[in-house]
């Protein structure tokens, strides 16, 4: 939980333009693209109450916690209504925090409030990425 405290704090600094630390690398652009693949398919599978295909997505600590893609479709409705249904989506540069990909995404809900999303993947034994968690935190500023 430190790590992922520091890695969304990092993430927050960044997207107000603070510099990045030396502990923090960057990703390749092979890894980056199929990060944003998976975030923006999991995306896409809650726009569309797909819960199977959501819960897909996620780590294997995040199905044992839920157990069901019934149950993760719920909490997400119910605790992230911005990730559940969000209205706009735009990628900021991952970075290698520690063990961690970090992934920030400005998420804009249907009232045009800004949010930003730090997800924290995972590489599967396959060479896959799964979310592994995401943090929700209001940022600044309204998009017109």
């Amino acid at each position: 939980m430190a790590r992922f405290l520091a890695a969304f704090c990092l993430l927050l600094g960044l997207a107000f333009g603070a510099s990045v630390p030396a502990r923090a690398k960057p990703v390749s652009e092979v890894d980056a693209r199929a990060v944003r693949t998976v975030v923006s398919a999991q995306l896409e599978a809650f726009a569309k109450d797909d819960a199977k295909r959501a819960f897909s997505y996620a780590a294997p600590s995040i199905r044992a916690m839920f157990g069901t893609p019934e149950r993760f479709l719920a909490m997400v409705r119910a605790g992230y209504p911005v990730v559940y249904r969000a209205a706009g989506v735009t990628f900021l540069v991952p970075l290698h925090v520690e063990s961690d990909l970090v992934q920030g995404v400005h998420l804009t809900d249907g009232a045009g409030a800004l949010w930003l999303a730090t997800y924290r993947l995972e590489r599967q034994t396959d060479g896959s990425w799964r979310i592994a968690g995401c943090g929700v935190q209001p940022a600044t500023g309204k998009l017109i």
